[in-house]
């Protein structure tokens, strides 16, 4: 086993380098009851995050649309080094008893992962958590403050964090989103 780990960690470093990992298993967050897709749909701009390597830029954004199919466009988009930069994926809902508990992927070739409606009030703020158990010794996570609009109230941020803190997830390297100079309405 020790030799398997010794192979891995070079390997693994490069994709977790920007990403936030922690030793041992996921958390198991409360995710939202009853939550509602339809209500979800639409475009998110992303507030603050722990860091992520594909979500360097400013000005970042998701929309999400409903398909015939039942499953979500999931749009991405912002502008990094002067460019913007769009990627498309798809999520879908992996058991209907649990619909915030949605999984996404921006590839055919790679699965599904999580993505978790922890909270949202489906009209300012939503809380997202995505996590990947490597091995069950560490695991990379993700957290995301949402908003309709390009900018929450700091009161807003600290209870979102809070929020996240009470799901034992380290917020701690969290960082805002520059969205300011974006098109659209600040």
């Amino acid at each position: 086993m020790k030799a398997v780990i010794v192979l891995l960690v070079p390997l693994l470093l490069p994709l977790v380098s920007a990403q936030t990992f922690r030793w041992g298993p996921c958390p198991t967050p409360m995710v939202q009851p009853n939550f509602e897709l339809n209500k979800y749909l639409g475009k998110w701009y992303e507030i603050e995050k722990l860091p992520a390597s594909f979500a360097k830029g400013k000005c970042i954004e998701a929309n999400y649309i409903l398909r015939p199919d039942n499953t979500v466009q999931v749009v991405n988009v912002q502008t990094y080094k002067g460019k913007i930069r769009k990627a498309e994926g798809t999520a879908i809902i992996q058991d209907l008893r649990e619909p915030a508990k949605l999984g996404l992927s921006f590839s055919y070739f790679t699965p599904y992962t999580p993505y978790w409606v922890l909270s949202t009030d489906y009209s300012s703020i939503a809380l997202v958590y995505s996590c990947t158990d490597v091995l069950r010794l560490f695991h990379v996570d993700y957290a995301w403050i949402l908003s309709r609009s390009r900018i929450l109230p700091p009161e807003a941020i600290y209870h979102a964090k809070e929020t996240f803190s009470r799901d034992n997830i380290d917020v701690s390297k969290m960082i805002p989103t520059d969205q300011h100079g974006c098109d659209g309405p600040i």
